[in-house]
């Protein structure tokens, strides 16, 4: 059986035991998860971490060195952030579409149900601070914490650096393409455990929350999902198709393994692995594309995440009865946008980017208590949504840069 059957049976499994637990047997749900479930999923998310930083320090440098012309680099970095903007404005429009479509906050949900969650809004970093924060003091320390912008930056200067040195640094490049074997390798081996960690996870989850939540929150998760299907076949496949010169179903079809981890994970970063590896082997995206796209995806590109703030900014704005207007629309979307760079790398991003869409249109931040019950499980969709992303941001490069690269090669 594939993988990739493998995974969704674990997955549809996982759903029926943990909504199981939840309704017949919460005491022993308890037990099994804290001795069998939580294990589990740990392990498998564990073991996928750890070759996070290794391999996007190893491949970034191999594909920075791989465009040993500045304005290669630059052309390909220009590209990628250019495709990341667009795509996130255009996923807070079709979210906002749809919440206006459908109307979640007049499902009957009142502001007095913010009491029972409690909710404290953090601010994010200012913008200045975050895009100054990129070159790290101390790589060594960078690389310890995992702070990706600061991982992705010194990769780079090591890989253009090996470039220009060319032969005196033959030794340290071969070394680099080895330890990136040894990393791939341990992708393959971490990927037998995806169907078993998705398992796991996905039904500690639901044992845990149930569908009381998903029942109350039902209209908002439906315009939270619509919206990013919407996203993913409208906007990732029209440009895969029109840009990457790819038929959409076949991308889907070749992306779908990575999806399915990075539903269960929840974790763009976490899910790095194997989203670079699954595009390299099944899209065919050169690794000198893949290595520079999508680990810069996985920090800035947060289209699933954008839609959420979209749906959620009106969903409260309906609980609460305040009217929107169409310049507060324009600032959702221009803040939401910006605010992704902003809070690029942050922990919880998602909360602290709601927070400040709805400081910027006069909303209460306390509204997102409203949101918080049913985050976990959104999250999941929405993570799968984030790095199809990047995958067909790696797609649409990969082809602009086609006569480029066999010239290189």
């Amino acid at each position: 059986m594939k993988l990739t059957k493998q995974i969704i049976i674990a997955l549809i499994l996982g759903i029926i035991v943990g909504i199981a637990f939840h309704s017949f047997a919460p005491q022993a749900f308890e037990i099994v998860d804290t001795y069998m479930l939580t294990p589990v999923g740990q392990l498998f998310l564990k073991m996928i971490t750890m070759l996070v930083v290794p391999l996007v320090f190893f491949s970034i440098i191999l594909g920075t060195a791989g465009m040993s012309d500045p304005k290669v680099l630059g052309r390909i970095g220009g590209k990628t952030i250019l495709y990341y903007i667009v795509t996130t404005a255009i996923a807070l429009v079709i979210g906002l579409a749809v919440a206006h479509v459908i109307q979640p906050g007049q499902s009957g949900i009142m502001a007095g149900d913010v009491q029972t969650e409690t909710f404290e809004a953090e601010e994010a970093p200012p913008v200045m601070d975050t895009l100054l924060n990129i070159i790290p003091s101390n790589p060594i320390d960078a690389l310890a914490s995992g702070e990706m912008l600061q991982i992705i930056a010194f990769a780079i200067f090591v890989g253009f650096a090996l470039a220009r040195l060319g032969e005196k640094t033959e030794g340290i490049v071969k070394l680099v393409e080895q330890g990136n074997e040894i990393m791939m390798f341990l992708v393959t081996l971490a990927m037998k455990l995806a169907p078993y960690g998705a398992f796991a996870l996905i039904a500690s989850a639901l044992g845990n929350q149930g569908t009381g939540a998903l029942q109350s929150m039902g209209l908002y998760m439906i315009s939270i999902v619509i919206a990013l299907v919407l996203h993913a076949v409208v906007t990732y496949g029209g440009a895969v198709a029109l840009l990457g010169k790819q038929n959409p179903l076949q991308f889907f079809k070749n992306f779908f393994p990575a999806m399915t981890v990075a539903f269960s994970t929840s974790s763009s970063s976490a899910t790095l692995p194997i989203s670079m590896r699954t595009a390299q082997e099944n899209l065919k995206v050169p690794k000198s594309v893949s290595s520079f796209v999508q680990p810069l995806g996985a920090t800035i590109n947060m289209d699933g995440t954008a839609i959420m703030q979209a749906v959620a900014t009106v969903f409260i704005a309906q609980v609460y009865m305040i009217d929107l207007s169409f310049a507060d629309l324009l600032t959702v979307i221009l803040t939401a946008t910006l605010a992704s760079i902003g809070t690029a790398g942050v922990p919880g991003v998602g909360i602290i980017m709601l927070t400040m869409v709805l400081t910027s249109v006069g909303l209460p931040v306390e509204g997102v208590a409203l949101i918080l019950a049913v985050d976990r499980i959104l999250d999941m969709t929405r993570t799968a949504i984030n790095i199809t992303g990047d995958a067909s941001c790696a797609v649409v490069v990969a082809k602009s840069e086609e006569k480029h690269l066999k010239e290189n090669e």
